[in-house]
């Protein structure tokens, strides 16, 4: 691989563990210290091998090269005085002379203490997925503000702020108690759960960023199933719903990036391999007594991989469980999904009326569903809520699959 293709590589698979590693080491008030450390050290591998060639093994050199850096930075009296002594000093095990583990047992768990600490809630929830992605998966600020569809500056703000609520009340880089481990891990889980759908229904038109931000939430998951504190039936279920929805990830969008709708996409290319896997990790999701949203989702987006089976019996069963769902979290989106469940399990007419009782007139995927339920029997109200779709936030490939949507009535 060529270095100008291997260094983004590296960036996005070792930046979050040497920068983990270093806030557990020093401290997390000193996170833009250690990313600033670590951010130097791929400078200084763009720039030595370069010149030099790529090194045998260029994850130790990394790993090397960041050591001293971090070495002779907190070696200097200033900043040892200053930023990492007051919070070493009730460490008895610390000593100036500190060593820099970069094990993997050590890196496993400074990402996984990393990700409860993030996902803090005294953080803003946007602010922890910005957090997750720069932190965690390695995401330059450029890329953040794409899948956000904001700009670097805004994304800066959020980052610094985050830092900031960090830095003022002490979060350290521990696990929680066994007490709090369990109401904590429901924020991690909503925070990987929101990072997916942010790539799975991102109005993004880069289907490059949409995807890797979903790769990256089920990264992150499996660093949880890996822990014996966290590989809990909820953790499963989360997961088994990440493999259902990716395994028709490739059938949802055309060449341009625009979303085709369920009933028309080409289920031969579905990932099965995924949907096996879902069902792997959906069954080790029952082993518990709670039945969480996670759940739920996950055996609904199991029921949309079967494909063989007899329609109506299919959409009658994703109906039950969306009216389960609702019980126990009630969303509007969800609301509007049950909708097009009920037209095809009852009827359209039925469905129509339930999803006029949804405020969601601001979404334009509340248009687009209604414009399909008044197909075939109302064309003006059809052309309606089309036209209404196409004003709002919308991709241009979108804009232009229901233009032509609009033309063909």
């Amino acid at each position: 691989m060529p270095t100008r293709e291997l260094i983004p590589h590296l960036f996005r698979t070792e930046f979050s563990k040497i920068v983990s590693v270093l806030c557990k080491t020093f401290g997390l008030s000193n996170i833009q210290l250690a990313e600033d450390l670590v951010s130097e050290t791929f400078l200084k591998a763009s720039e030595t091998w370069g010149m030099k060639g790529i090194p045998d093994n260029p994850t130790a050199w990394l790993y090397t090269v960041a050591k001293n850096k971090a070495r002779d930075t907190f070696k200097r009296e200033k900043i040892f005085r200053e930023k990492i002594k007051p919070e070493l000093s009730h460490k008895s095990h610390v000593s100036q002379a500190v060593e820099i583990d970069l094990s993997d047992s050590n890196i496993q768990d400074s990402q996984l203490k990393m990700m409860f600490a993030i996902c803090n809630p005294i953080i803003s929830s946007e602010a922890q997925i910005a957090m997750a992605l720069r932190i965690l998966c390695g995401f330059g600020v450029a890329e953040i503000a794409g899948a956000f569809l904001s700009n670097p500056e805004t994304i800066n703000k959020r980052l610094y702020r985050a830092k900031e609520k960090i830095r003022q009340h002490q979060v350290d880089l521990t696990m929680p108690d066994s007490g709090h481990l369990k109401n904590r891990l429901q924020n991690v889980l909503l925070v990987l759960y929101l990072l997916f759908n942010e790539g799975y229904y991102s109005v993004s038109s880069e289907k490059r960023l949409r995807k890797e931000l979903c790769l990256e939430a089920m990264r992150l998951n499996y660093m949880l199933l890996n822990s014996k504190l966290t590989n809990l039936p909820q953790t499963n279920a989360l997961m088994a719903l990440f493999c259902f929805h990716s395994s028709r990830f490739e059938a949802r969008m055309d060449e341009k990036g625009a979303q085709i709708v369920y009933a028309d996409q080409n289920e031969s290319i579905w990932d099965k391999e995924l949907v096996k896997k879902g069902v792997l990790f959906l069954s080790r999701s029952r082993n518990g007594d709670e039945i969480t949203k996670y759940h739920l989702e996950a055996i609904i987006a199991y029921w949309h991989t079967r494909s063989q089976m007899d329609p109506k019996e299919k959409w009658e069963n994703i109906l039950r469980i969306y009216n389960r769902l609702l019980q126990i979290e009630y969303s509007p989106m969800a609301a509007l999904n049950r909708t097009y469940a009920l037209a095809r399990a009852r009827s359209r007419k039925e469905a129509i009326k339930e999803a006029l009782k949804i405020d969601l007139k601001e979404n334009h995927l509340y248009h687009l569903l209604l414009a399909e339920l008044y197909s075939g029997s109302d064309s003006n109200k059809q052309r309606d809520h089309l036209q209404k779709a196409a004003a709002l936030k919308t991709t241009k490939s979108e804009r232009e699959w229901i233009l032509k949507k609009l033309e063909s009535i």
